[in-house]
């Protein structure tokens, strides 16, 4: 069987419940954002997403955000749920004199998962169009089909298209290649461990932001030991957090698990980051004697050292 056959990832999710909204409103949102995550939210327009971080001061990933500027003082932080609570109250801690106020959005939203034909066509990832209140995101594509996140207020009308399952979803988000950190693996990454300056996740232009230093060092110094990959596992189970052994060390593991996705076609496939040095070794989830690890290309050109 083939395990990397595409999967017709085409229509709409019921709600993606697993996702929460933090909202930042005030004068100062943008420039408080700005100044807190890897991405630049100053100069960000409406027609414009963000793929971003959020650090601790050794540059460690506390939470990944997607952000849509929803008006000139409105900033929207989609992430996942689990990582909300603490999220929020951490950012909240650093709000200080600025003019913007934080607060849990969840369940002023509704986002729903869009694919193939219910998505935009030709759009580039993180642009962002309107239809009527909602906001619609591409993301990066999954096997070649399109995707979005439409963020709708809630009482919306659901989206148009023929039902996606979330099990689909999942396993669209995982081909993406666009990992999205949950609590399993809070503060296990620097953003170029899970590949955010390849997917417009980090910009090096910017000021200052909590951990800014070590995402430099990393880049500009060639020292980057660790990517993310595509693999599939025939098994039924793979905890994300689960860590990666190569066939010769038995005491070390070279990688840790990032996201985990059922696949129709049998098995899971996974968001593997993974010492570059490696990546071509034979390599087993959680042990040695662990299922082995197949290794897939990914859907995008990673960006050279710089």
């Amino acid at each position: 069987m083939n395990h990397t056959a595409s999967v017709p990832f085409d229509g709409v999710t019921p709600p993606l419940e697993h996702l929460g909204v933090i909202g930042v409103i005030g004068d100062d949102a943008a420039s408080f954002i700005h100044g807190q995550l890897t991405q630049d939210f100053a100069l960000q327009k409406p027609g414009e997403a963000r793929l971003a971080a959020f650090l601790n001061a050794k540059g460690r990933m506390q939470a990944s955000f997607i952000g849509i500027k929803r008006s000139a003082d409105e900033i929207l932080l989609i992430c996942s749920r689990d990582l909300l609570p603490q999220t929020l109250k951490r950012l909240s801690m650093f709000v200080l004199r600025a003019k913007a106020k934080l607060s849990d959005a969840t369940n002023d939203f509704t986002i729903y998962g869009l694919a193939g034909n219910a998505a935009p066509a030709n759009a580039a990832p993180w642009t962002v169009s309107t239809q009527g209140d909602a906001s619609v995101v591409q993301l990066y594509p999954a096997d070649g089909q399109p995707r979005a996140l439409q963020v709708a207020p809630a009482g919306s009308s659901a989206p148009q298209g023929q039902p996606l399952s979330l099990e689909l979803w999942s396993l669209s988000e995982v081909r993406s290649g666009v990992a999205t950190l949950t609590q399993p693996v809070f503060e296990a990454f620097v953003p170029q461990m899970v590949n955010y300056e390849s997917v417009g996740g980090v910009n090096f232009k910017k000021g200052c932001y909590p951990g800014q230093e070590i995402v430099a060092r990393s880049q500009f110094r060639g020292t980057l030991k660790r990517r993310t990959y595509l693999a599939h596992v025939d098994a039924s189970e793979l905890a994300i957090g689960t860590e990666v052994f190569n066939a010769g060390d038995a005491e070390q593991p070279v990688g840790t698990v990032v996201q985990v996705a059922s696949s129709p076609n049998g098995g899971l496939d996974a968001l593997v980051s993974l010492q570059i040095a490696s990546a071509q070794e034979p390599l087993h989830a959680g042990s040695v004697s662990g299922p082995a690890l197949q290794l897939q290309p990914l859907p995008y050109e990673l960006l050279a050292d710089i």
